[in-house]
C-alpha cells in the first residue's frame, strides 16, 4: 500500500506531468476540437458539500456541471437552478445517482454521505466516467476493499479516480514530509496526532428518517463516526508520514456532549502500534470549547516534523525546515485537486495515486474504532480478516 507520494505530487503537478505520455488519452481529449471543450461533470451529492464543490468545478473553467443527484428534490433544484441543469437530468432517491450514470458525461464528483461512496464509485468506474470522491472513501472494510477494486479497474479502463485528500496537495506539507523520507528528522521514536474541535450543527431535526439522512454525519453507520469521516484528516497525514499502516490498536472513547442526535460518539483516544516498534497516540473530540487544532506530529532521533491543517507545517531540529501556514487548506487542496483531476483527464496519466494512501488511512480510522468500541486491542490482521460491513439501516426512505 505504500507510495511514494512526494515523487508522484510533483510529477502530477510540476513539469514531469507535462512528459507523462498523451497517448493513454482519448483521442477525442488531445487531437481536434474537444481538446479545447469543457469536461462536463455531474455532482452526486448535492448538498451543502456538493454544492461548495460545484462551484469549484464551474471556477476552475474547464469543467461543466451538467447533471445532479441527490435524495433530496430541494437540493437538487438548488443546485440545478444555480448552474443551469436542465430539470430532466436532475435526479432524486437513493438510486437517482444510476440514472445520473446512464446520461452523457465525462465524470463524476461523489460528494454524497460516505457509506454511499464505494457503490456510487463503483458504478462510476462500471459506466465508464472519470470519479472524483470526497474523503472519507467508505464506512468499513468492504467499502475500503470495494474503492480500492475500483481504483484499479478505472486504472484498466484508463479513467481517472481521485480521493480529495487536501494536506496531501499542499507544497509545505509535501517538502517537509519529503525531507522526513530522506532522514532529515534522523531514526522515528514516536508521534501524535489530534483532531480537535467543537460540535457540528443539526441539518434537521431528529425524528424521521429522513432527518436521520439529512444528520448523517452524526451517525455510524452512514458516516463511519467521527474518527472516520471528520478525524480522518489528522490520521492520513500521520499515516502519510509513517508511510505506513498500523499493526494494532487499542482505545477508548465515548459520548458525553453531544447526545441530542444520532449515536456518533464525540471523544476518541487510541494508541497505535506501528512497523519498527514505533507509537502514535491519537485523541480527537468533536464537542466543548477552547481547543481546536487537526495536527499529526513525529519525533525523531535529530528532529520534529509539526505538521497542522489549516495551521503551521514545519521541521524543528538539526536540519530544521522553516515551512509555512496552511490557513487555506481546505479550499486551496480542493481546487489543486480538481485542478489534477481535470490535467489527468486530459493528458492520459491514470495512474490514480490517490487511492492506495486514501484506503490506508481510511482503515486506520476503522482499526481505531474497532478497538474502541470494543475496549480490546485489534490487529490489522484480524480487522481485515473479520471485515465488518456497518448496516446502514435505510429501511424508510424511497428508492
Amino acid at each position: 500500500m505504500k507510495r511514494n507520494l512526494v515523487r508522484r505530487n510533483f510529477l502530477k503537478t510540476g513539469a514531469g506531468a507535462a512528459a507523462l505520455s498523451f497517448t493513454l488519452a482519448r483521442p477525442e481529449w488531445v487531437f481536434g476540437a474537444a481538446a479545447n471543450s469543457k469536461l462536463e461533470i455531474g455532482i452526486i451529492g448535492s448538498g451543502g458539500r456538493g454544492k461548495w464543490i460545484a462551484n469549484l468545478f464551474e471556477q476552475h473553467g474547464g469543467y461543466k456541471v451538467v447533471a445532479c443527484a441527490d435524495y433530496f428534490q430541494e437540493r437538487v433544484d438548488d443546485l440545478g437552478e444555480k448552474y443551469g441543469v436542465e430539470p430532466t437530468r436532475r435526479h432524486t432517491g437513493l438510486s437517482g445517482y444510476k440514472k445520473l450514470l446512464e446520461s452523457k458525461l465525462d465524470a463524476v464528483a461523489i460528494e454524497s454521505p460516505p457509506c454511499f461512496h464505494p457503490e456510487q464509485a463503483a458504478a462510476a468506474v462500471a459506466a465508464g466516467k472519470h470519479a472524483f470522491v470526497a474523503k472519507p472513501i467508505a464506512v468499513d472494510v468492504p467499502g475500503c476493499q470495494s474503492i480500492e477494486a475500483s481504483g484499479k479497474a478505472a486504472t484498466a479502463k484508463k479513467l481517472a479516480f481521485l480521493i480529495d485528500f487536501q494536506s496531501r496537495t499542499d507544497p509545505f506539507f509535501i517538502e517537509a514530509v519529503g525531507r522526513v523520507r530522506q532522514g532529515e528528522i534522523g531514526k522515528i521514536v514516536s508521534g501524535q496526532a489530534a483532531y480537535l474541535t467543537g460540535r457540528l450543527g443539526l441539518h434537521a431535526e431528529p425524528g424521521s428518517p429522513e432527518a436521520r439522512l439529512k444528520n448523517w454525519v452524526f451517525d455510524k453507520a452512514l458516516s463511519g463516526d467521527i474518527i472516520t469521516e471528520q478525524n480522518i484528516h489528522a490520521l492520513d497525514i500521520a499515516t502519510w508520514i509513517l508511510d505506513a499502516a498500523p499493526l494494532c490498536a487499542v482505545g477508548r472513547g465515548g459520548r458525553k456532549l453531544r447526545v441530542d442526535v444520532g449515536d456518533c460518539w464525540d471523544h476518541f483516544e487510541v494508541i497505535f502500534d506501528f512497523p519498527e516498534d514505533i507509537v502514535l497516540s491519537f485523541h480527537s473530540k468533536q464537542c466543548g470549547r477552547g481547543a481546536d487544532d487537526i495536527m499529526a506530529r513525529v519525533y525523531g532521533e535529530t528532529g520534529t516534523i509539526d505538521a497542522h491543517y489549516g495551521g503551521v507545517v514545519n521541521i524543528k531540529g538539526d536540519k530544521p525546515y522553516e515551512g509555512g501556514e496552511t490557513k487555506g487548506i481546505f479550499t486551496d487542496g480542493a481546487v489543486r485537486n480538481i485542478a489534477t483531476f481535470h490535467e489527468s483527464i486530459t493528458k492520459g496519466d491514470f495512474s490514480n495515486p490517490t487511492v492506495a494512501p486514501s484506503v490506508r488511512s481510511n482503515l486506520t480510522t476503522i482499526l481505531g474504532r474497532t478497538a474502541a468500541y470494543t475496549g480490546k486491542e485489534v490487529t490489522w490482521e484480524e480487522m481485515m480478516r473479520t471485515g465488518e460491513e456497518l448496516d446502514l439501516q435505510l429501511e424508510g426512505l424511497a428508492g
